[in-house]
């Protein structure tokens, strides 16, 4: 893939993984992006999955065509970004490493037969600064941290010719580069579940981003982003500040008999009827992350669990964990609970949110015994009126 004349993408497709990061199903697959810059020097950004080094390293062998590169920059070290360094620096030994100094204590602690004592020598090795510069002849490379997006070393760099940000892995998507889907849900997903808890450290790179002249985006998963940059930029700032992107109920319930699926669906067809959008979850069977992305979309969310062995069904509890675990706030929260005898669902679930910001709770609470009764429709139709 050609980005520009000078600008080409090497990385890779992975049609065999499952699950990303040994949770997030990854049906479409996923991509390992790469790059290489072309230039009097010749930058290589970052390398690809330990699966795919092989294919990687011929993809790089292509667009060099005989030339060898001058750098390596590595952005972020989590192995799937990471894992092919060493067998890059096998092929091509006599290149420079570029990275912040965490980076490169991640690589001694990784592969510490390449970055301790007797590997890679110290003139191959450049600490790059925050906000230093990288002369390739026509390109330069500016350099800008931004630590926990999502680990502690990474750094984004901006080509200032071409005005291309390599945003590490912001601005990244699950599935691979051949899936055909839209950029939106997947890369919510993506964002929420793996970059979701760092928000503040995401609106300062933000905020850096802002004083940049950007054309394109060349993120470490995804497609590269060339037209219409405002609108993913806007998801960023919206997901990162917390802000809902749509007006719309989220309803996850965990359901043993259907008793509590039931008051769900209830709730459900009661705000259908007044014109409120509502998005249904089992959290059972669904896949969890989809909720979690979805909970974080819409502006309002319903709780409908049940109690067990006194405490919250595990997969109400796991959903909730992945809320609050990346900050769930500025929304409304609504709780139905059911209980056969001494119900506390409800309780636990407040509890769960005590350390949350920015949470509205509603005065109703629904509370069921078993099953739903003329009373508890009563009381889930005074919720829905709470909701809208």
């Amino acid at each position: 893939m050609e980005i520009s004349a000078c600008v080409k993408y090497v990385g890779v497709n992975d049609h065999q993984v499952d699950l990303f990061e040994g949770q997030y199903k990854v049906p479409n697959g996923m991509s390992y992006n790469s790059y290489v810059i072309l230039d009097d020097k010749i930058a290589v950004m970052d390398t690809v999955d330990g699966f795919f080094t092989e294919e990687w390293l011929n993809n790089v062998e292509q667009v060099l065509d005989g030339k060898m590169p001058d750098y390596l920059v590595i952005q972020h070290m989590e192995p799937d970004h990471s894992a092919s360094i060493p067998a890059f620096l096998k092929k091509y030994p006599k290149v420079t490493v570029v990275s912040t100094a965490k980076g490169f204590q991640f690589m001694e602690q990784f592969f510490p037969e390449f970055f301790t004592d007797q590997g890679l020598p110290a003139e191959q090795r450049i600490v790059a600064a925050n906000d230093g510069v990288l002369e390739l002849g026509q390109h330069s490379l500016h350099f800008v941290y931004a630590p926990m997006v999502h680990w502690p070393e990474v750094m984004m760099t901006y080509e200032a010719t071409e005005k291309i940000l390599f945003a590490a892995d912001g601005f990244g998507k699950f599935g691979a580069l051949d899936a055909e889907e839209e950029w939106a849900d997947e890369a919510r997903r993506y964002y929420i579940g793996i970059v979701g808890k760092y928000g503040p450290q995401v609106q300062a790179v933000l905020k850096k981003a802002a004083g940049l002249d950007i054309q394109t985006i060349c993120s470490l998963h995804g497609p590269v982003l060339k037209e219409n940059l405002g609108f993913y930029l806007e998801k960023y700032d919206r997901w990162s500040s917390y802000q809902p992107e749509e007006s719309g109920v989220v309803i996850a319930y965990a359901s043993v008999y259907g008793n509590t699926r039931n008051a769900a669906e209830y709730l459900a067809d009661v705000l259908h009827e007044k014109g409120q959008k509502t998005v249904l979850y089992d959290l059972s069977r669904c896949d969890k992350a989809k909720a979690v992305a979805d909970a974080f979309r819409y502006d309002r969310l319903v709780l409908a669990g049940i109690t067990y062995n006194g405490d919250l069904f595990p997969c109400m509890r796991s959903f909730i964990e992945g809320l609050t675990e990346r900050n769930y706030q500025n929304r409304k929260v609504a709780i139905i609970e059911n209980g056969t005898w001494a119900p506390m669902a409800g309780k636990l679930i407040l509890g769960m949110f005590e350390k949350s910001k920015n949470l509205t709770f509603t005065e109703t609470t629904v509370s069921i015994k078993s099953a739903m009764n003329e009373q508890n429709k009563g009381e889930i139709g005074k919720l829905a009126e709470e909701l809208c």
